[in-house]
């Protein structure tokens, strides 16, 4: 028989083992329920964040984290992928008419469609890919940030040195870095010369496995930019190694493996289970591909 080679590489994660949630803050939380649950057809957290001072959205083993306040909106946007474009085109529409004055809209485009929430975050959203996506069937894959020109290349060298997270080009030409910071999901930085919003605070969450050597490296470089717990530190500014120039403004919540939540099961309805059309045993979906679909490389 002969002997099967692999290239091991390819399941290298990093120290970056899991991209949790992005928050926002939104300032009516009617409208976000009308967006989020109705009109994408994601789930609210059942167990924690129940008042309507925030809202934790689960996305197959991923969140989006909702708290009430003035409006806060990511610079670039969130890619998604949720199963039946088809039916999630007729959510959207569905929800349109309640969502009328506000910033939301969508569009379909060839591989994804594009949703905008009421206050101006934007989606993409995929059809679940094996080859693009993994074995993802509901969840977050990356996050896209619109960067100033110029700075990819460094923001690609931060990571690695920083943060202990892979990091490389993309594009050809250079203009994208993408750092993996977890099993099929990435921070992307893509260069634009359109003109920079002010950051207002949104953030993303990362869990890592090495979690005190990039502390004392930010430490170090004055880059904490918040203490929470012994679970959990906060940096802001992704810098120029040699200079020290901030390149991007994006805050990190960094997490410990240890954390008390890492990896919390979280319940993720089937948005096609209706009281009209109810049947037992779907009223959950699965985040992950099925074993029919098993990856045999």
């Amino acid at each position: 028989m002969q002997q099967q080679h692999f290239d091991r590489s390819t399941e290298d994660l990093g120290n970056a083992i899991h991209l949790e949630h992005v928050n926002v803050q939104v300032p009516d939380q009617r409208l976000a329920t009308l967006f989020y649950i109705t009109g994408l057809g994601l789930t609210r957290d059942p167990y924690l964040m129940v008042s309507d001072s925030n809202m934790w959205v689960n996305v197959g083993r991923s969140q989006f984290h909702l708290p009430t306040g003035k409006a806060q909106v990511l610079r670039g946007h969130t890619g998604l992928v949720i199963p039946g474009r088809k039916a999630l085109l007729e959510r959207l529409t569905a929800v349109a008419p309640k969502l009328a004055g506000t910033a939301f809209s969508f569009r379909e485009h060839n591989d994804y469609v594009e949703a905008t929430c009421p206050w101006g975050n934007r989606l993409r959203v995929h059809e679940p890919d094996a080859d693009r996506f993994g074995r993802i069937t509901l969840g977050i894959p990356y996050v896209e940030f619109d960067v100033p020109a110029g700075t990819a290349k460094a923001i690609s060298a931060f990571y690695p040195e920083i943060m202990d997270i892979p990091a490389e080009l993309k594009n050809g030409d250079g203009t994208m870095a993408r750092a993996k910071v977890g099993k099929d999901q990435y921070l992307q930085f893509r260069e634009t010369t359109s003109p920079q919003a002010e950051f207002d605070g949104h953030h993303v969450q990362i869990y890592i496995t090495n979690f005190s050597g990039p502390y004392q490296r930010l430490l170090k470089r004055g880059l904490v930019s918040q203490e929470d717990n012994q679970y959990q530190y906060r940096f802001r500014d992704i810098v120029d190694l040699e200079s020290g120039k901030p390149l991007f403004t994006i805050e990190h919540e960094v997490r410990s493996a240890t954390h008390p939540m890492y990896l919390r099961p979280l319940v993720n309805r089937d948005p096609a289970q209706t009281n009209r059309t109810y049947a037992h045993g779907h009223d959950q979906l699965s985040w992950a591909m099925g074993p029919d679909e098993y990856d045999r490389r």
